[in-house]
Parts: structure tokens; sequence; C-alpha cells
């Protein structure tokens, strides 16, 4: 007979997870046109109010290469702040569940974020990142793998001994942009080496699209093999090819329990373009169509995660208000089909009915909910050439 029980089948999967937002992050650094500091308080404090704890504030790499984060000091100063502590109060939100995360690539970054953290405003996560596949590493960083694999011991000693937390980023592990196919075995390898050097948990990321669902289940499996305590690991899926959410179900029948994603499915390469002057970022983009590149969308993801009902703690609704009113910040159409189309209402849509239907069963005498012409047996009886 077959299991009909979805956790029986994959018992691993949790009935609980953890969804992270990295939308003021990585969803605005491939935006070519400046958020103002404004909006992007806003948007920090309604994802929190939304339901997130875990959160991307900003990137603390040098403004001149990435000016979208001209004004990260200005948002960890406001998140600091007693009357922001206050409304989390009022809202019944506990500051303390809070976890503020800023991206710190290279050293100096780490240094920045340790300088504030001494003046009360730094992050409590950083999170520094590097590429199986070694020409990605470069183009994401400027180092060859072992100077950057140096750098990231001297700077996860630094953080830790400031009280922040260090994630461990590992990309290309489904393939590059660059560099074509690569091997999953070097993801698990590189995962253990951040442990090792003292990190506190792991991103696994798919930076360019190139996950397949068979892989992303293989490559978790793989991984809660090697490392099986779940807190430790994020997936991290970008949606180049509209599949990413059959890579969060197989991630899911895997055992992961951490996501996180950005609201519209913005992000991806630093934009080089900013306003109306070209800006470094990261040099050329590597993509034949910048348009096409970005995470999951955070509303279609907590729609599917309700709707499988895996407890997730956002509020659905305020989440996809908050990604039509992101539409209207950035000036355009986002990836979000949830957004749009909302979620499967189980009372459905009654306003759709076309009319007539209860005037028409009372005609031909049929009870309301009768579905099959009286005289037909209770049950079907199949042919024997079709049944089991």
């Amino acid at each position: 007979m077959t299991e009909y029980d979805y956790w029986e089948i994959f018992p691993r999967m949790p009935k609980k997870v953890s969804i992270g937002d990295i939308t003021i992050r990585d969803g605005f650094q491939h935006l070519e046109k400046f958020v103002s500091t404004r909006a992007k308080i806003y948007y920090l404090e309604q994802l929190i109010f939304a339901g997130c704890r875990n959160i991307e504030v900003t990137n603390l790499g040098n403004p001149y290469l990435m000016p979208q984060f001209g004004d990260a000091e200005e948002l960890l100063s406001h998140l600091r702040h007693d009357r922001f502590k206050k409304r989390c109060e009022k809202r019944g939100i506990d500051y303390d569940d809070l976890v503020l995360t800023a991206i710190t690539i290279r050293e100096p970054s780490v240094d920045r974020a340790i300088r504030l953290r001494e003046q009360g405003i730094g992050p409590d996560r950083l999170l520094m990142m590097v590429s199986t596949e070694e020409e990605h590493h470069f183009a994401n960083s400027g180092t060859t793998l072992p100077e950057y694999w140096k750098e990231a011991e001297r700077s996860i000693k630094k953080c830790n001994d400031a009280g922040m937390m260090m994630c461990g980023t590992v990309s290309t592990i489904w393939g590059s942009p660059i560099g074509g196919a690569t091997d999953m075995a070097d993801a698990v390898e590189f995962a253990k080496r951040w442990l090792e050097i003292g990190a506190h948990d792991i991103e696994h990321a798919d930076h360019d699209g190139s996950a397949s669902a068979p892989d992303v289940y293989r490559y978790y499996s793989m991984v809660l093999d090697a490392i099986p305590n779940t807190d430790l690991h994020i997936a991290h899926f970008h949606e180049t090819k509209r599949v990413s959410s059959a890579s969060v179900l197989a991630a899911l029948q895997a055992g992961i329990t951490q996501f996180e994603a950005t609201l519209g499915g913005m992000g991806g390469q630093p934009a080089n373009f900013l306003d109306d002057c070209p800006v470094p970022g990261t040099g050329e983009y590597y993509y034949d169509d910048p348009s096409y590149v970005g995470l999951i969308c955070l509303e279609d993801l907590v729609v599917q995660i309700d709707e499988m009902g895996i407890e997730h703690g956002w509020d659905v609704d305020r989440v996809l208000w908050l990604g039509r009113q992101m539409e209207r910040t950035v000036g355009h159409r986002l990836r979000s089909e949830a957004a749009i189309n909302g979620r499967t209402l189980k009372e459905g849509h009654p306003k759709f009915a076309r009319p007539g239907l209860k005037r028409l069963k009372d005609k031909l005498g049929e009870p309301a909910g009768q579905k099959l012409p009286p005289e037909w047996g209770e049950k079907a009886v199949l042919p024997e050439q079709h049944r089991p």
C-alpha cells in the first residue's frame, strides 16, 4: 500500500522552519537606483514586525564600490535606538530575539563592524563568502581561495573576540556562472572548513540558479550526513529558471530548517550603475540579462511553507502587502506571483461564481451538494484492467 503521510515518506522534513530576510542588503544591491534611507528603515521595521527575526541590514564594504550602502551606519543606528526597541516591545517582539547581520566580505569590513560594535551600534552577525569555483570567488573578492581562507580565519577570531557571530557562505555548490560545473563534495568540505576555523553557521548558496531539485536533495543530504545539526545550515536559492520552489521542497525533504529570501525576488550581482552614474560594483555583469537574477521571493516562499502546514512565524498577509508596496518603491513589477494572486483560499473566491447554479439545480430537482446522478452506485467500480 502506498504511504500517504508526507512526513513518513520524508522523515527528516521539518514541521517548523526559520525564514530570514535579506531584501535590504542582497535585494537592493542589484538595483540600479538608490533606495532612500527612509525607505530602507521602513522595510527593515516592517519585515521585523511581520515576523522576521534574522535580517540582513546592510553591507559594510567600501561604499565607493557599492554606494547603495553608503547609509549602513545610519540603518544600524536606527535599529539599535531605544525608540525602535520600544516599538518592538509594544508589538510583543522580544528585541533580544533579533539577529542583525551585516555583510563583511573582506577583513577591513570586519574591522569596521568591530568599531561599530564598540560604539554600540554594531551588528550581531557578520558574513564572509567563498566559492568552490575560484574564478567566481575571485570575481567576488579579488583574492585567491588560499589567501582568502587565511583572511577569513583571522577575521573570525576578531569577530568572535568582539562578541559577534560569523556566518561562512559557500557558493557555486551546483555550478558557477563563470567556470561551469562544480563538485558538490567540494562544498561539503568547505562547509566543514568554515566550522573548523570558528564560523557560527553556514549559508549554502545557489548564487546563480544552477540548482536542480534532485541535486539539491543530494547535496543537503550529504551535508546533514556530515554535519547533522540543522541549526548550522541556511539554504540560499536564486531564481533564474523559475524552479526555486522545487529546490525549497527538495531542501525541506532533506531536512533543512533555515531559509532566506527577498521581497519580490530581488537581488544578485552588485550593480555597476546607480541612478545616473556608473559605479565599480564587482565589475561587468556575468548574465546576458541581469533582470533575470535574484533570490527566491519571500512572498511566494512564505505562502508555500504556510500551505504545507509548516510553522514559520510570519504574518503571511502582511508579507504579501509589503511585496506590493515594494513594487511601488522600486518603480516596476517584481517577480512574486503570490503578491499579485494571493494565497490559495480554502473558502474559495465566491465573487467569481457565475450566477444561476442554485436556480438550475432547483429546476432539475437536484439537492445542494449532489455531484453524481442518483442512480449511479455510491462508489466507482473500475474496469478490471485498470484495477491495482
